[in-house]
């Protein structure tokens, strides 16, 4: 498979089941080499993953549920949990974090480049989900990102033992994809890709 033809293969997929079609130790690894090899300025490294599986994949969706009916419309609610709990459903969730204490070092040690270290931080780590995401989806599994920080955060802190230098950016649900894709609908490329000679 082409690296275009894996990129066309990612979606977002939310009715995903609890099996994986590789091993755990082949989940890791492929997990584990996006993490080393996908690029950040000044090669600084400040991504953090936390991948979580069996009951705590479920605690972190109870988690979840929790936060979102305290502050949910009772109007709404039955949609959200629904979602929520079709997450719950996948074989396992992956957590994305910056850790804040590299980019307050960057900041000190490059005073010219401060004001970008955030955001370079930043793409480092959308380039490190996408990379993850691709490579699941090249496995045959599927995935979506969510993003209930930082209603969650506090909580996260305190259940799994992270340091508090690690901002939460994203949440994974993953597993084996049910049912077929949704349609996607694309934009003019015209608009978006502009060619000068």
């Amino acid at each position: 498979m082409s690296f275009t033809q894996m990129i066309q293969r990612r979606r977002s997929r939310y009715a995903l089941s609890a099996q994986i079609p590789i091993s755990e130790e082949e989940l890791k690894e492929l997990i584990g080499d996006c993490i080393k090899y996908v690029p950040s300025a000044f090669n600084c490294q400040g991504s953090r993953v936390m991948l979580l599986l069996d009951s705590s994949h479920h605690l972190f969706w109870d988690m979840v549920l929790e936060k979102v009916q305290a502050v949910t419309p009772p109007a709404l609610w039955d949609n959200a949990r629904e979602k929520i709990l079709s997450f719950r459903l996948a074989y396992g969730t992956i957590l994305y974090f910056e850790n804040t204490e590299v980019i307050a070092q960057l900041k000190n040690k490059f005073p010219p480049y401060q004001d970008y270290f955030v955001t370079w931080a930043e793409q480092s780590n959308a380039m490190l989900q996408f990379s993850v995401w691709t490579a699941l989806a090249e496995q045959g599994i599927g995935a979506s990102l969510q993003h209930y920080n930082p209603l969650i955060d506090e909580e996260v802190y305190q259940t799994f033992g992270i340091s508090r230098d690690w901002k939460l950016i994203a949440q994974m649900p993953f597993g084996k994809p049910n049912g077929p894709d949704m349609e996607k609908e694309f934009s003019d490329l015209s608009v978006r890709f502009k060619i000068e000679r």
